[in-house]
C-alpha cells in the first residue's frame, strides 16, 4: 500500500502527515507494507528541508520531520500512490484539474476525510504565515487525529483483502 500526501510547497502540512503516519506505521510493525510520502503541487521549495516552526511543533510531540520537498508528479505519482491525501479544498481542485478524466478519483481524499474527533475543520490549514505557534500547534492535533483515522482505514482494508 501506498501513501501520498500532498499540500502546496511540501514544506509544513504535507511532511508533518508523512512522519506523524509513519510513526503510526512503524509502531504498529507495519513499515515493510505500507510506504508513506509527501509531495508539493508547486516547485518553489523543491529540495528544501521542511519549514523550522513545523519541524519544532513536531518534535515536541516525538516527531522528526526529515523529509526535503518533492512535486507531485502527475505523470507517475497517480498511477503509483493507493491513496493520495489533500490537505485543503485547494489542493484538491489542483488534484482534480491534474486528472481531468477523472481515472484515479477515487485514489484522491481530503486530510479531513479521515478525521475521528468532531471538529469544524473541514480541512488542514496552513500554518506558515500565521503569527506565533497555535497555527502549529492546531495543525499538529488536526494531522494525529486524521493520520490515525487513515491508518484505521487502511487497517480495515488489509483485513478486508485477507
Amino acid at each position: 500500500m501506498n501513501i501520498l500526501f500532498v499540500c502546496t510547497g511540501n514544506i509544513c502540512l504535507s511532511p508533518a502527515a508523512e512522519t506523524v503516519l509513519k510513526f503510526i506505521i512503524k509502531n504498529n510493525e507495519l513499515s515493510d507494507s505500507i510506504h508513506v510520502s509527501s509531495r508539493g503541487l508547486i516547485d518553489y521549495h523543491v529540495g528544501e528541508k521542511a519549514d523550522g516552526r513545523m519541524k519544532k511543533y513536531a518534535l515536541k510531540r516525538g516527531y522528526e520531520i526529515k523529509t526535503t520537498a518533492k512535486q507531485f508528479d502527475p505523470t507517475t505519482d497517480f498511477e503509483h500512490f493507493d491513496y493520495i491525501v489533500a490537505m485543503d479544498d485547494d489542493n484538491l481542485a489542483e488534484m482534480d484539474k491534474l486528472d481531468p478524466k477523472k481515472q484515479y478519483a477515487d485514489k484522491i481524499h481530503t486530510m479531513t476525510a479521515f478525521s475521528q474527533k468532531p471538529t469544524h475543520y473541514d480541512h488542514i490549514p496552513d500554518p506558515y504565515y500565521s503569527p506565533g505557534n497555535k497555527g502549529f500547534v492546531l495543525v499538529m492535533d488536526l494531522l494525529e487525529d486524521a493520520c490515525q483515522g487513515l491508518f484505521l482505514e487502511l487497517q480495515k482494508k488489509a483485513d478486508d483483502k485477507s
